[in-house]
């Protein structure tokens, strides 16, 4: 006989997504209810109530986050390497840096030679790979000291098989049909399993090392893989435990705007990421990128910060490198993630030009030499400025919303303004292989401004005619 027990974390999301518990939700949601009967309400019962609640960090307003492949970032794959790398980035201009998973990894189904790292043995210890917890302060240490704020990759959905709580506490974890424990259903995820978070413990625990790390090692914030395989009500806790050390930047690799009211400043635009390959492949045109704006625009609240890349390591590994995902497409896809709505990241070695796809559980140093003839850190560079310099451009709430420009080629040409009362951007994309002969039949966009590119002074009026190249596009910012 089957013993009873309560729906699993899993199953009750899946039937909160479906619709199955709505009615069950909603009626003691309409008991509550403190507002008077219909026929005696004001307009004051009908203000809206903020939807995000939690505060973001002053220092997430204009930054832009720099992903860390710690094995593949330098020759040595170390965190003492990695401090000589600092300056660098420095110059280049991002402000947060983002280690991939730091613990030792599993052994038990380890997959290659050296493992993935999101399979973790230890949730507070450091991967010798990589170095010794004296290591590790340093890099976070000489980080601090040069501007920027560290945060790191957490795996709160899984572990290895050979974690110990796999024997401490094998109650923490999901079990198949048979009973046995099992990896993430439906994926190769053949070197983890899966945790419960029906169980307190789990809960307990991974809130204890989540805390260790902000408070032993002032770690600023996590990147949360998976983060809606873990139920909301959890990442909602903790992000208020962590508060309550310092302040933190939590990003979920998740699409969903429940997420950003109290649990995490930003989400995954996968997208944005999805269109623009489309775009530069010619699978689709411009206007591809109408729904995800208009989608950005109508659904997501404006506190709500939203990742858009080119590359990260999932990308780069498994689906292509930057130059085979956007070929001609790629600095005009750059400079759009970096100037429209969206919060931009850079995948270590974009800027040097790496034109190969790390391996993922090998060692496979970046050939930084590929910096020598390239143009795209120059680039990074220069738009990380310019989104610096106009607020518009900053994240989230700080930001302004992107408004289309009607153009006489919307197949061909993504134009848009992103505005306040003291300033405007305007951003022109022949988003195509093709020479495009394009005007501008609104006066939405008119005025004076200085090129992005040039530095030079331009009037846009009634009589304004533009001739883009292939892969073209133009920024302008009033002066």
């Amino acid at each position: 006989m089957f013993a009873s027990r309560q729906p699993s974390y899993r199953f009750r999301l899946a039937c909160i997504a479906s619709g199955v518990l709505a009615a069950a939700i909603a009626a003691p949601a309409a008991a509550q209810d403190t507002r008077p009967p219909l026929d005696q309400r004001t307009l004051a019962d009908y203000a809206p109530e903020p939807y995000v609640t939690l505060k973001h960090a002053p220092w997430t307003e204009e930054a832009v986050l720099y992903q860390i492949n710690t094995r593949q970032f330098t020759k040595e794959g170390t965190f003492r390497a990695a401090i000589k790398e600092l300056p660098r980035l420095k110059k280049l201009g991002v402000d947060i840096l983002w280690l991939m998973p730091i613990q030792p990894i599993g052994e038990k189904n380890r997959k290659g030679t050296l493992g993935s790292p999101y399979s973790v043995k230890d949730y507070t210890a450091v991967n010798p790979e990589f170095g010794t917890e004296a290591d590790l302060k340093a890099f976070v240490d000489a980080a601090h000291a040069q501007g920027f704020h560290v945060i790191l990759d957490w795996v709160a959905n899984h572990t290895a098989w050979d974690h110990p709580w796999v024997t401490q506490h094998p109650e923490w974890y999901e079990r198949d049909w048979k009973g046995d424990f099992h990896p993430t259903p439906w994926w190769d995820w053949s070197d983890i399993i899966d945790l419960n978070y029906d169980q307190p413990g789990v809960r307990k625990a991974m809130t204890e090392a989540m805390a260790y790390w902000v408070r032993e090692f002032d770690i600023d914030g996590y990147r949360a893989d998976v983060a809606g395989y873990v139920p909301i009500d959890y990442w909602e806790g903790v992000r208020a435990d962590l508060e309550a050390i310092r302040p933190v930047f939590m990003l979920a690799e998740w699409k969903s705007s429940e997420l950003t009211r109290k649990a995490f400043d930003a989400v995954y635009a996968w997208e944005w990421h999805k269109t623009a390959k489309e775009v530069a492949q010619g699978k689709a045109d411009a206007t591809a990128f109408y729904g995800y704006y208009s989608e950005n625009v109508s659904a997501w609240p404006d506190e709500a910060m939203r990742l858009v890349y080119i590359a990260n390591h999932d990308s780069n590994a498994w689906e292509g490198t930057q130059y085979e995902n956007f070929g001609a497409a790629l600095p005009a896809m750059i400079a759009l993630s970096f100037t429209g709505e969206g919060m931009p990241m850079i995948y270590n070695g974009q800027e040097a030009c790496n034109a190969k796809r790390l391996e993922f559980f090998e060692k496979d140093p970046i050939d930084w030499s590929q910096a020598k003839d390239c143009d795209l850190g120059d680039l990074f560079t220069r738009l990380i400025a310019f989104r610096d310099a106009h607020k518009v451009l900053h994240n989230g709430q700080w930001g302004a919303r992107m408004i289309k420009v009607e153009n006489t080629a919307p197949q061909q040409v993504l134009s848009w303004v992103r505005r306040n009362e003291d300033e405007t951007v305007l951003g022109i994309f022949n988003l195509s292989e093709k020479p495009v002969e394009v005007d501008f039949p609104t006066e939405l966009e008119h005025g004076r401004y200085r090129s992005f590119k040039t530095g030079k002074s331009v009037t846009f009026d009634a009589g304004t005619h533009m001739s883009l190249a292939p892969w073209e596009y133009q920024l302008f910012a009033t002066p």
